[in-house]
């Protein structure tokens, strides 16, 4: 495929020891074993008609695509868990836990697998939009009448919690080397999109922050919140929690297209600034990366192109027998 043609805005997203990317026609995890060996999960793409033409409508789009986006990465982040596992664990230990989970695995485990992941997502975005309201309500509510100032104060108790928790964990070793694998994906996909060769050495060059991501889509949902909360008025905190989980969609939905229209004004000097916000959130959330974490997501990616070539002109519903493209499983 050539770049100059590349109709796709590539996206991915970090796990445990590796990094998954996301093609037209396939998502690729690569993950770094014990050993030294990177090993693969390929996995087509399946969408049905629905939610391909739920993509094209603005607002529903972003909802449709976080959604999906949360089923399917926690099917790559199992495997990269997995792989994890068989390297920590005794072999022979290990081989009988594989056993026993082959043996009950089904399609209903693998519904509830992606359900996991979607219910994650929302109930995280649940307790994140509503544990401020509370917050605000015991420490401001008799101090001023103004609801603008009201949720003012929401958003920075909210910012400040988000803040916190991020920092937190990306003191445990674990997870700062998952943010680390989060700056890889950012600088191949930066690298790719500049046109350079992929190599360690050019893709090192590069910055680790990136206007698509998700963190500056989470930044988002907190200034537009702020915006879109002012619209309304409430006269309890029950009202107000209420207005707050109805109105969370619009909120999503928005941030979404913020996002995209960030990303498209990136170039341009003035403009570019909306997305900072975005990207300052991303100085916690990703690391720089060494040397092999960076091969691992070039490997990843380049992995993907390979793939998505070979099927650009095969029918995704051909290849859907086998759900798993030649992985390599530890």
């Amino acid at each position: 495929m050539s770049q100059a043609s590349k109709p796709v805005s590539y996206g991915g997203q970090a796990v445990i020891e590796g990094v998954m990317f996301g093609g037209k026609r396939v998502n690729v995890t690569a993950v770094r074993r014990k050993s030294g060996e990177i090993t693969y999960l390929e996995v087509p793409r399946k969408e049905q008609s629905w939610v391909s033409k739920f993509r094209r409508i603005p607002l529903l789009r972003g909802i449709v695509s976080i959604i999906d986006s949360s089923a399917k990465g926690t099917k790559h982040l199992n495997y990269s868990a997995d792989a994890y596992a068989d390297d920590e664990v005794d072999p022979e230990e290990r081989a009988e836990q594989k056993k026993k989970e082959e043996s009950r695995w089904s399609l209903s485990m693998m519904i509830g697998v992606a359900a996991v992941g979607i219910l994650s997502f929302l109930f995280g975005k649940i307790v994140l939009t509503l544990v401020p309201v509370v917050v605000e309500s015991f420490l401001f509510d008799g101090l001023f009448h103004n609801q603008i100032l009201h949720n003012l104060a929401e958003g920075a108790i909210k910012l400040i919690l988000l803040l916190a928790y991020l920092w937190g964990i990306s003191q445990t070793p674990l997870i700062k080397r998952l943010f680390q694998y989060h700056g890889a994906e950012h600088k191949v996909i930066t690298a790719y999109e500049a046109g350079e060769e992929l190599t360690p050495a050019n893709v090192q060059k590069y910055s680790r922050l990136h206007y698509r991501c998700g963190s500056s889509f989470i930044m988002l949902t907190v200034i537009i919140g702020v915006l879109v909360y002012s619209l309304f008025t409430y006269d309890t905190l029950w009202e107000r929690m209420g207005q707050r989980l109805l109105l969370l969609p619009i909120v999503l939905g928005l941030s979404f297209e913020f996002l995209k229209l960030t990303n498209a004004l990136r170039e341009i000097p003035v403009l570019r600034y909306l997305g900072y916000p975005g990207l300052w959130l991303q100085l916690l959330t990703t690391k720089e990366p060494t040397d092999d974490q960076v091969e691992v997501s070039i490997a990843s990616f380049k992995r993907m192109l390979e793939l998505d070539a070979e099927l650009e002109n095969v029918p995704v519903k051909e290849t859907l027998n086998n759900p798993v493209l030649d992985p390599v499983k530890g």
